[in-house]
């Protein structure tokens, strides 16, 4: 299939950093087993489905440290490391898992740096492309949790977070209003 004809083409693109990426990705939530929890039934399977995805265009990769938990990314790393050219692979943290379908907000920032720090050695990264929050953690300041992801951010330990001063604005304006 050339690559003019290929059906992502058709979706559009954005940039995320200073890469353009299209708008049709690969969310990697589903690589795991049933209730977002463990290994897949069939690992192999899932491996050739990344790889698959790959070569029909897509360079955008969504997980998080939360989906297995960590099995999401071990798969990505065994299915495309080295990444090719042009892949961007996104993370999140922030949430804790005790169970299949168990979702717990967790957004101390010693939490998150340990997140971050695993997920790059899951990922076989020096910078995570994308790091994001997963959810935002009422139980803890929005100002700590932002301000990780920028700490991060300016360690070189993400190449982009989802930190931007509108989005910090506009959370603190929540926090105000909505206490826990």
């Amino acid at each position: 299939m050339s690559e003019a004809k290929r059906p992502i083409e058709a979706s559009g693109t954005f940039k995320i950093g200073d890469q353009v990426i299209h708008r049709l990705g690969y969310g990697a939530m589903r690589l795991t087993g049933k209730g977002i929890w463990g290994a897949p039934r069939d690992r192999g399977e899932a491996v050739r489905v990344l790889r698959r995805a790959v070569e029909l265009g897509v360079d955008f990769i969504d997980t998080a440290d939360s989906y297995g938990p960590y099995v999401s990314e071990e798969i990505i790393a065994e299915a495309l490391y080295p990444y090719p050219k042009g892949i961007l692979v996104a993370t999140k943290a922030g949430l804790l898992r005790t169970g299949p379908d168990v979702w717990v907000p967790l957004g101390r920032p010693e939490y998150l740096r340990q997140e971050c720090e695993m997920s790059l050695r899951r990922l076989k990264v020096d910078a995570i492309d994308l790091f994001q929050l997963h959810r935002i953690d009422p139980g803890v300041p929005a100002a700590d949790q932002f301000g990780l992801l920028r700490d991060l951010q300016r360690e070189g330990r993400s190449g982009t977070s989802d930190f931007r001063k509108s989005r910090f604005t506009r959370s603190k304006r929540r926090e105000r209003s909505c206490p826990s």
